[in-house]
């Protein structure tokens, strides 16, 4: 029934705003696609409200300690926190070697957060989610519960992903 509601509205539409409703239809498959995916291999996803921001001071605490607040001003990392790898400020493994070190790790428990939004996941029974699974994501941080380690896929194909883990490059 829906179905015939959106096509009887779309065939009401000039080619311009088809155009439109196209890209945004794209962005809602791509990410329909994408939790299915994860729904699939069975990774349990649940939304953070409380701590949330704990969690993001964390983070921030713990993958970008070293970088000095003069240093994340030049790089931007206020718009974009990866800049701490793409600007060569922190070390880490990138593109295929950041991949593999990242479907290396165990995965049971995953905290997942976008850059400029409040949304915050956590994932559970996550040990089948590999790289791929996020390349249809834009600027998304991945990490294990205990901070361990985070893989970070941006919205640039000439940066990134990355990988980075504190105990390998200190």
């Amino acid at each position: 029934m829906i179905k015939k509601q959106i096509i009887e509205m779309l065939d009401q539409l000039p080619d311009e705003e088809l155009q439109r409703v196209y890209w945004s239809l794209e962005f809602i498959h791509k990410n329909y696609l994408f939790r299915k995916n994860l729904l699939e291999k069975g990774v349990v996803s649940t939304e953070i409200y409380e701590g949330d921001q704990e969690i993001i001071e964390l983070w921030e605490n713990t993958f970008a300690q070293h970088i000095s607040d003069e240093d994340k001003e030049a790089i931007y990392y206020d718009q974009f926190k990866w800049h701490i790898f793409s600007y060569e400020k922190q070390s880490c493994l990138r593109e295929a070697e950041a991949r593999e070190a990242f479907d290396a790790e165990a995965k049971a428990e995953l905290y997942v957060m976008y850059q400029n939004s409040p949304l915050l996941l956590h994932y559970s029974n996550a040990n089948n989610v590999v790289a791929g699974d996020f390349d249809s994501e834009q600027d998304i941080y991945v990490f294990d519960k205990h901070f361990n380690w985070t893989y970070v896929h941006t919205h640039e194909s000439t940066c990134g992903p990355y990988f980075y883990k504190p105990v390998d490059w200190e």
